[in-house]
């Protein structure tokens, strides 16, 4: 939606689909704030999802020449996958030079944290709330005696620019205040850097 002021708000609940599955959805909402001054996307419900919705999501704040997001190393196999933005879209851009921001909470987890992290390696994006969940390698539960299981990584996400990433740590936010704050924060910051 666009808030007072002509500021983008998208809130992300998940990032749990193919790209496929969301194309359409991604687009009409990104060409609605593609002409904003200032946009915001809400993490702070987001338990994660799939890498391929970060990297379309994110393709929509860059231009068309590909960007580097991030690397997944997955130990089975021993094969990195690497992850760029893409060069073309569907709908309209809404580019690489107005200013976004991220609002995160100790929910936001996996995929939600990937693409904070990706955003504020690239210092592409303010992150504005708690630190994340600290949910950085993919894997599975594994069954153990007695109806127990365990989670076991089998993989780890790399990013280009800090070579690391942010598991057990989280993402920690450029400005830290409580999450149920966070988007007035934000707009108070996107008001004053539009007028400025």
């Amino acid at each position: 939606e666009v808030l007072a002021g002509n500021v983008g708000y998208v809130e992300l609940l998940s990032f749990a689909y193919q790209p496929n599955e969301i194309a359409d959805a991604v687009a009409s909402a990104m060409t609605k704030v593609a002409d904003t001054d200032a946009l915001i996307f809400d993490v702070r419900a987001n338990g994660g999802g799939s890498p391929d919705a970060v990297r379309l999501i994110s393709s929509y704040i860059f231009g068309p020449k590909p960007v580097h997001l991030n690397s997944l190393y997955f130990r089975p196999a021993n094969q990195t996958t690497h992850f760029y933005t893409m060069a073309t879209v569907a709908g309209k851009r809404f580019g690489p030079d107005k200013p976004v921001y991220v609002l995160t909470s100790r929910r936001t987890f996996s995929a939600a944290e990937e693409f904070t992290y990706n955003l504020q390696s690239l210092k592409r994006a303010t992150i504005v709330g708690d630190t994340t969940g600290g949910g950085a390698h993919p894997g599975g539960m594994q069954r153990l005696p007695a109806g127990f299981a365990v989670f076991v990584p089998s993989g780890r996400a790399i990013n280009p620019i800090t070579l690391t990433n942010w598991e057990g740590t989280g993402v920690r936010p450029t400005i830290a205040v409580p999450s149920d704050s966070a988007l007035d924060v934000a707009l108070r910051a996107v008001r004053k850097k539009v007028v400025s």
